[in-house]
């Protein structure tokens, strides 16, 4: 269940990321029709989407990271 849990974090943490990244690099125009923010003929950047984004991707690969290290572990036979 905590592989599970720690593959869609850091699915979703990757994909705000590249969206971030998507947002600081494209103009409005030219981003997919279905991201939000997209206007046909506007020639500005969605910096603060972009920011909150990475940021928000940086988040979830770290907390999909501490979920990995942390919580009950398995104990050796002896």
């Amino acid at each position: 269940m905590r592989g599970v849990l720690v593959g869609i974090l850091v699915i979703v943490g990757v994909a705000a990321i590249v969206a971030g990244v998507l947002y600081l690099t494209q103009p409005a125009h030219s981003l997919p029709t279905f991201f939000p923010g997209y206007a046909a003929h506007v020639v500005s950047k969605h910096t603060k989407r972009g920011y909150a984004g990475i940021a928000l991707g940086a988040v979830l690969v770290i907390v999909a990271f501490v979920v990995a290290l942390t919580g009950p572990r398995r104990r050796a036979l002896s």
